[in-house]
């Protein structure tokens, strides 16, 4: 501060924060008459502004102007009159607390708020400010559920009807050991039980406030009429299989109907579960009948699930007849479970398509699909293996054929899911049907198969079936058909003809997925630059050619010649294959750098291994024949590569 007055520095500040108050006061102004309009034209704004401001700025001198035109360049001004006024300043002159006192109506605030609501851009009310939406409300807990009025009732009558259904069933088995009664009113007094309970349950669904005994009465008495059919087709065979089939049938159906009349999926998650769940009682175990009765809850079921999202249906229906397939197993004839659980997986795959084409989003219709196949495929384990081979080949054909026909119309996980299974199965049949060498080289073939299909169809699904059935084919290869001591041993002489044979297919259909798998790839956008893939592709090609070339100089001579004269092409085709790669890699970097690492892969090989392990005119061959192939290579490049120069430069 100077000897004569105060320091024109806080002067200005205090004067910049009286003016952001003042304009602060006129955006309050101007949001009030905005509210008060409906609809204000953008044209008629710099009117409205001036109009607001003329009563706020009452006194105005020719000392406040210059500091309101230093304020109009300041971005924040709100901002600068807060620091302002926590700012420290000593008192200032009365003329200049007089000449910027704000005006009467609008008192000085002791801290700036908060900012006001924004207006729509142009014209409209404000736009109120941004809140967080609130947390939802926690679900209600399981002493919520037990304390709502109505629960101990619906416990009670649910409880009450499964009670009923053991009581039934242990009635029937009481029967039968001590022999009460005949077996003929043994059926008809069950069936007469049934149909009480279930006219019962009617009665009772006239009222609103007996509906839930009538829910548990209608599913113990359908449940009793099916376990009744059950008994007289298993226990006293008054009915015939098939007759006894279309009897549950017709009984599951109607308990199932009559839920989806009331629109109760208790009461249909109750009719399956109360019919699944003693069966196998009444058909003495696991057996394929029992296996047959679960099926034909899933195909009664299938109609009233695409009707109604009822998920729990869809999983008290689809899951015991798979779990039931499973327990099967070794409990009979090898055709009949066969049969059996093709059929177990024909119809739930069935029944999660047409759930998944009515709701796409099904979660239940998925995991159906997936599931439903697995029992077959298990089953395999303990069939003759050519019987097992045929049964997963189904498998693999239902799916593929679903993943090929479905590709568009279905959802992409769902499709995807059930071609991953079908690949599974594919591989499960080749190597239930084939072993050894034949089996590498089928597998290597099937992936070939998957990559061209990849291409054709431009899509990745078919592209990772392809890796995964190629490197499981490699390992195949590399542990039958074409061992690696086959290619290192001196000499190593073969069992038979047909296992070069096989060898030397296997490792030339390993060569040809070799290359095409990479070229699916590059032209799907899969494969990047990264080095590494190019790295095993090119070893695993190198081992490829290695065995064609040594299986067929085995074939040729079946001693230490052949092996010799065999290494001696491997050294030699590499060279061969390094001067092909320079040539075309003039112009790129990739096939050039690989030309000159297989060149040195050649000469490693040369000395490492040719000179150890081959004697007499196959080293003198050897080495003559990779030294006049590499003088030429060095002699065409370069001649290549200054015409290329020569070229760039003019």
């Amino acid at each position: 501060m100077t000897g004569t007055g105060q320091d024109p520095l806080i002067r200005l500040a205090d004067e910049l924060g009286h003016l952001g108050r003042r304009l602060e006061a006129v955006g309050r102004e101007l949001h009030r008459v905005g509210s008060t309009q409906a609809v204000v034209a953008t044209s008629a704004a710099p009117s409205a502004t001036d109009t607001a401001t003329a009563p706020v700025e009452s006194e105005p001198s020719t000392s406040a102007a210059q500091p309101a035109a230093a304020a109009q360049s300041v971005p924040a001004p709100a901002a600068a009159g807060q620091a302002a006024a926590q700012a420290p300043t000593p008192s200032p002159a009365p003329q200049a607390r007089q000449a910027y006192q704000p005006a009467p109506a609008h008192p000085r605030p002791m801290y700036a708020p908060p900012p006001p609501p924004q207006a729509n851009p142009g014209w409209g009310p404000p736009v109120p400010p941004w809140t967080p939406t609130p947390p939802p409300p926690p679900g209600p807990t399981l002493f919520d559920r037990l304390g709502k009025d109505g629960a101990g009732s619906k416990f009670l009558a649910w409880v009450g009807g499964a009670v009923t259904l053991l009581g039934v069933v242990l009635l029937l088995v009481l029967a039968v050991q001590r022999g009460y009664l005949g077996p003929l009113p043994r059926v008809l007094g069950g069936a007469a039980l049934g149909g009480v309970l279930v006219g019962l349950g009617l009665w009772l669904h006239r009222t609103p406030a007996g509906r839930t005994g009538a829910f548990a009465l209608a599913a113990t008495g359908i449940a009793v009429l099916y376990r009744d059919g059950i008994a007289a087709t298993s226990i006293y065979e008054y009915l015939p299989e098939g007759g006894g089939l279309a009897a549950g049938l017709l009984v599951a159906g109607g308990g199932l109907l009559l839920a989806l009349r009331w629109d109760s999926a208790a009461l249909a998650v109750g009719v399956v579960a109360a019919c699944a769940v003693c069966a196998p009682v009444l058909t003495q175990g696991f057996t394929p009948l029992l296996v047959a009765f679960l099926l034909v809850l899933k195909i009664a079921a299938g109609p009233v699930h695409l009707k109604r999202d009822w998920p729990w249906l869809a999983v008290t229906a689809g899951v015991p007849p798979l779990l039931a397939s499973v327990l099967v197993i070794n409990r009979t004839d090898e055709h009949a479970l066969a049969a059996i659980a093709l059929l177990a997986a024909v119809i739930g795959v069935a029944g999660a398509v047409l759930t998944t084409k009515v709701r796409p989003g099904d979660v239940t219709a998925l995991g159906l699909a997936v599931g439903s196949p697995m029992p077959a495929l298990l089953t395999t384990a303990v069939l003759d293996r050519y019987l097992g081979a045929a049964v997963a080949g189904a498998v693999a054909v239902m799916m593929l054929a679903l993943w090929a026909a479905g590709r568009r119309s279905l959802p992409a996980n769902f499709a995807a899911a059930v071609g991953a299974v079908g690949v599974f199965a594919l591989f499960q049949s080749t190597a239930l049907a084939l072993d050894g060498s034949t089996r590498a080289a089928v597998v290597l073939a099937e992936a070939l198969v998957l990559a061209f299909l990849a291409k054709v169809l431009s899509s990745r699904g078919p592209l990772l079936g392809s890796l995964v059935f190629g490197v499981t084919g490699f390992l195949l290869t590399v542990a039958y058909a074409v061992p690696p001591r086959l290619l290192l041993d001196e000499p190593w002489r073969a069992d038979s003809t047909g296992f070069l044979v096989s060898g030397m297919l296997t490792a030339l259909v390993l060569g040809v997925l070799v290359v095409v798998l990479p070229w699916v790839a590059t032209s799907l956008g899969v494969l990047g630059r990264h080095p590494f893939p190019w790295v095993v592709t090119g070893v695993v090609l190198l081992y490829a050619a290695a065995g064609v070339v040594l299986c067929g100089a085995l074939l040729v001579s079946q001693d230490v010649t052949g092996f010799l004269f065999g290494h001696s092409i491997v050294t030699v085709s590499w060279t061969v294959a390094a001067l092909v790669l320079l040539v075309r890699g003039i112009d790129r970097k990739s096939l050039r750098v690989a030309g000159l690492v297989l060149v040195g892969a050649a000469v490693a090989k040369l000395l490492l291994f040719d000179m150890a392990a081959l004697d007499g005119i196959a080293r003198v061959l050897a080495f003559i024949g990779a030294g006049l192939v590499l003088l030429t290579a060095g002699t065409r490049y370069a001649k290549l590569v200054a015409t290329r120069r020569i070229s760039v430069d003019s």
